[in-house]
């Protein structure tokens, strides 16, 4: 509920609109939407740094004021953050902060916030430091450069979150990620309101903590790539200062190489010899649920670990148990007769409430995968649903709260539209009861790390996250996906600005592989026409090498193409928009070209020489769609065998190579299907 209601000299009717739909106020370049917002005529000029007049709070706003200046100088090159806390100059910027907030952040804090912008200058308040801190992030969106200097638009704003869960879960295990690439990402995931960072710390290739109580993880599962538990301590504290609560996952009873690696013993069958390195390591079994001294070593590792994360929510995995382990170890086969254990869910199930209890002694609620969904479960555990939007509505039908990853696989290399478009209460949960769906408390996007190296994860996370994000926190009404786009491009530059490296790392990777010898820009024209290869398709052609570098295109390029995007709209304007045409035909021109310009560099590099079918294809798809515009702006009719050859040399043309594919070949293909003459 939000803080304040106040909506003084504003229209009912222009509130109930802009409520649902970024209409009225159309290009503010926020993201998420707020709740409810009303735009006047005018803005606030920003001529100088605010003077800030702070009730309330505690040491976590006047930290998000410092870089609330700090952000808007790098935003518009311009000295906000000097001067900082004496500015006398500057509009009013009125801070009341109802309360200090809570020492552990919590799922059922307050995150609302009202904030306002007049003549007198802006008004924010909050109920505690988070709504606060996500008010002071809209303001910072709100500035737009005017005829004159800097200003803001008039505009009151009335904001809560649809969801209290939103999170981003990233794997450190499979490429282990330092302290400088999370807490980046912290400051992005800030940025555009997200609130849970979800670390997945443990799996077959490595564990990710230190553990002074059992060092062997530590001296024998990390490869000396962790965290020491000072910083992880650092890290906490620097992402409760932005308002974001740091979950781990410690994955068990599979994905647990790491653990056998340093406790043999404890595997269901043979135990591996080494951590994963590649898909050729084939050898992973489970940890033996039926062996006490299993319970006793976890009992000891999460008794440290929770008390190292001060949340009150401990991820314990749960996921893709391989039950064929169990099946052949005749001890187990055993000891389920003997108990009647009847399958291999039902020992997952015995092993989870056991592991549940040892969470729950050390003051945790637990968390896991889908997987561990039962109806004996306690009813404070809580259920991430990855494997599809039923297991979301059975585990809130069951009485469960959960949160939705299923559609937010960042990993997957799907267009933001996509994500978009997954709301955790449609599908099967839109015909649960009122009160089920409250046990729905948000969702969280999902980045795996296989193909994922601190030098491209921003490539992967931004800023298709920021889509997410908008998804879990404004209204379900909020769903225009051209609107969407044309604010996640200002989100997207911002971003940099705040130290993200997605647009800018992308081009330090593109400059590596043009290396000195060859021109960007021919190289650039072959990236901005392609996208990696969607779903697990990656996965069939390059076989998983955690220890391979991932230096080509593929890895440079990100999951989508705002060009390609634009270019195949461009494309279904130009089918009934003569004016559109010329751009078009330059674009066309440049890809047939290109290929001639570029093929003399290809051979020479190893990072490019995988380029060449590409290459040849987008040189084939520009002369296509030449051949498609001649004929559509000339009325020439086309014979049905001429457009059949054709739109197989588009079907051509859009084939795999090097984990690549051509995204523009639909801007071709509406030209073919468009031509005039035998349909």
């Amino acid at each position: 509920m939000s803080v304040r209601h106040g909506l003084k000299g504003f229209g009912i009717i222009a509130f109930l609109l802009c409520a649902l739909l970024p209409c009225g106020a159309a290009q503010l370049n926020l993201m998420p939407w707020p709740s409810q917002i009303t735009q006047q005529d005018g803005s606030l000029a920003l001529n100088a740094p605010p003077r800030i007049e702070l009730t309330g709070g505690d040491e976590r706003i006047h930290h998000a004021l410092q870089r609330f200046l700090r952000d808007l100088a790098a935003q518009t090159g311009a000295p906000f953050d000097r001067h900082f806390p004496g500015a006398q100059d500057g509009p009013a910027l009125v801070i009341h902060c109802a309360s200090k907030g809570r020492r552990v952040q919590s799922l059922d804090e307050d995150e609302s916030y009202h904030l306002s912008v007049s003549q007198a200058g802006v008004e924010l308040t909050a109920a505690n430091p988070l709504g606060i801190m996500h008010g002071l992030e809209t303001l910072l969106q709100l500035v737009e450069p005017g005829p004159n200097g800097w200003v803001i638009p008039y505009v009151s704003i009335d904001d809560s979150p649809r969801f209290a869960w939103r999170g981003l879960m990233i794997d450190v295990s499979r490429h282990f990620m330092p302290l400088d690439a999370i807490e980046r990402n912290i400051d992005g995931m800030a940025a555009v309101k997200l609130n849970v960072l979800h670390l997945h710390l443990s799996d077959d290739e490595g564990f990710r903590v230190e553990s002074k109580r059992a060092p062997r993880l530590t001296e024998m599962a990390s490869d000396g790539q962790f965290y020491t538990q000072d910083q992880i301590r650092e890290l906490i504290a620097y992402a409760r200062d932005r308002g974001v609560r740091v979950v781990p996952e410690f994955d068990v009873p599979g994905h647990a190489v790491s653990w056998l690696v340093a406790y043999p013993e404890l595997a269901s069958g043979p135990a591996p010899k080494g951590l994963v390195r590649s898909e050729h390591d084939q050898l992973r079994p489970p940890l033996d649920p039926t062996n006490e001294a299993t319970y006793k070593l976890l009992d000891r590792v999460f008794g440290e670990m929770e008390g190292l994360f001060p949340d009150q929510y401990f991820h314990i995995g749960g996921d893709e148990v391989d039950g064929k382990y169990w099946d052949k170890d005749a001890h187990i086969q055993a000891w389920m007769r003997e108990h009647n254990i009847k399958d291999n869910h039902a020992l997952q199930t015995y092993f989870t409430k056991r592991v549940q209890q040892i969470v729950h002694k050390h003051g945790k609620d637990m968390e896991g995968w889908d997987e561990i969904l039962d109806g004996d479960l306690p009813k404070d555990s809580l259920i991430q649903s990855w494997r599809g939007a039923d297991s979301l509505a059975n585990a809130a039908r069951m009485g469960y709260k959960t949160v939705l990853s299923a559609g937010y696989y960042l990993d997957l290399m799907y267009p933001a539209s996509q994500h978009y478009a997954v709301d955790p209460t449609s599908g099967p949960s839109a015909s649960l009861t009122a009160d089920e769906k409250t046990n729905i408390i948000g969702g969280e996007a999902a980045q795996w790390s296989e193909y994922v190296t601190p030098e491209n994860v921003d490539n992967r996370l931004w800023p298709r996250t920021a889509a997410i994000a908008e998804r879990l926190w404004s209204p379900a009404s909020v769903t225009d996906v051209s609107s969407m786009y044309r604010r996640l491009a200002v989100v997207s530059r911002n971003l940099e600005w705040l130290g993200l490296q997605h647009i800018s790392g992308s081009r330090r990777m593109l400059g590596r592989i043009a290396g000195d010898d060859m021109p960007l820009q021919l190289l650039e024209t072959l990236a901005a026409a392609a996208e990696p290869v969607k779903g697990y398709d990656r996965e069939t052609t390059q076989v998983y090498d955690g220890e391979a570098p991932l230096n080509h295109l593929v890895d440079a390029v990100p999951p989508e193409s705002d060009q390609a995007r634009y270019i195949n709209e461009l494309a279904q304007r130009a089918v009934h928009d003569p004016s559109v045409r010329p751009e078009l035909r330059a674009i066309f021109l440049r890809w047939r070209d290109n290929d001639a310009k570029i093929e003399p560099y290809l051979a020479t590099s190893m990072l490019r020489k995988p380029l060449v079918p590409l290459s040849q294809s987008l040189s084939e798809l520009g002369g296509v769609g030449l051949d498609a515009l001649d004929a559509v702006e000339a009325g020439r009719a086309v014979t049905a065998e001429e457009r059949k050859a054709q739109l197989a040399k588009v079907d051509d043309c859009a084939a795999h190579h090097a984990e690549m594919f051509l995204v523009v070949t639909p801007a071709v293909r509406a030209l073919v299907e468009a031509e005039p003459g035998a349909q």
